[in-house]
């Protein structure tokens, strides 16, 4: 699977990837602030958008579910 990464300017990071049923998730981890947000979205069903703003500590609990490595940042 293929995970886009596109840096926002002034806002963050969007990680983004495309599900086999084609739909589309993305995760924009925001550069100030303890915020996520997660959007799912659905190209069968222009309506069919489902976006939730979760804290970095359930970012991580939703990462672990998952199986997905916590990352973390190392001091250069």
């Amino acid at each position: 699977m293929n995970i886009e990464r596109t840096t926002l300017p002034g806002i963050g990071v969007r990680h983004t990837f495309t599900t086999r049923q084609g739909r589309r998730i993305g995760i924009v981890e925001y550069q100030v602030g303890d915020r996520r947000d997660v959007v799912h979205d659905d190209p069968d069903d222009p309506d069919g958008m489902i976006s939730l703003t979760l804290t970095r500590t359930e970012a991580s609990a939703l990462a672990a579910l998952l199986g997905f490595p916590e990352l973390v940042a190392v001091p250069a």
